[in-house]
Order: C-alpha cells, then sequence, then structure tokens
C-alpha cells in the first residue's frame, strides 16, 4: 500500500495471516491457488498460504516465541503440551513431521511417538520416564 490507510479488513485479517505463516498480497497479483477476498463486493486483499512444510518451521518458531526459549530447552511437561499443540495443527501428516519435531524439541522420534501414544492412553506411563 503506497500510503493510503490499510483497509480494514486487511487489517482484520493480517493476525491469522501471520499466524498461518501466511502473506498478504494485492489482488491483482493473486496466482491460481492464492485465495482472494473481498468486502462488500470489492476484492480487497489476496492471501498466498505457506507451504505445508513451511507452515510447520512457522509453527515451531510461533512456539518457541510463545514459550521464550529454545524448543530443546523446554521441561517434560512443556514438551508433551508441545507436541499436543502440534498434532491439533496436523503437523505429523507434513512428511517427516515427526523428525523435524522431534529435532526442534531435542528429543527421539520414540519420545514424540511415547507423547503422542500417552494422549491416545492418558493413564499409560513408560519405564524411561519420558
Amino acid at each position: 500500500m503506497t500510503g493510503a490507510a490499510e483497509h480494514p479488513f486487511r487489517a482484520a485479517v493480517r493476525p491469522l495471516v501471520d499466524a498461518m505463516g501466511g502473506e498478504l498480497i494485492e489482488p491483482g497479483e493473486a496466482r491460481g491457488d492464492d485465495v482472494v477476498l473481498s468486502w462488500e463486493g470489492r476484492e480487497v486483499v489476496a492471501v498466498r498460504l505457506p507451504h505445508l512444510s513451511d507452515s510447520l518451521d512457522h509453527i515451531l518458531a510461533e512456539l518457541e516465541r510463545r514459550h521464550g526459549l529454545p524448543l530443546a530447552e523446554l521441561d517434560r511437561r512443556a514438551k508433551q503440551s508441545v507436541v499436543r499443540t502440534l498434532e491439533a495443527r496436523g503437523a505429523f501428516s507434513v512428511r517427516h513431521g515427526v523428525e523435524r519435531v522431534a529435532a526442534a524439541l531435542g528429543v527421539s522420534r520414540f519420545t514424540i511417538y511415547n507423547y503422542l501414544n500417552r494422549e491416545a492412553d492418558p493413564g499409560k506411563t513408560t519405564r524411561s520416564g519420558e
């Protein structure tokens, strides 16, 4: 936008698009897979959605900012919470998602699967204390 005030609808959707790791672009610059949003019959903004793998990186970075330190430095309970959040957001449907999350958390893939299985059976405990 060249000095003009930002359209209120554009301002309203910005936090959502930022949270997804998307990009706001001018409607005239939209490509076939971009989503053009209209307000009162007029195209106001287009959203360029991130690739799923980029979204996972964005989500991991956001969780790190939210916790205020690298994810690998979180305690076990916080790491389990991160895994629950990531599972709810579909992180493990992305190719190599488990491996990428394990690397970010500084744990093994086996530990991630334990956290996921513990969610399926909250009463379950493991001998290793993970």
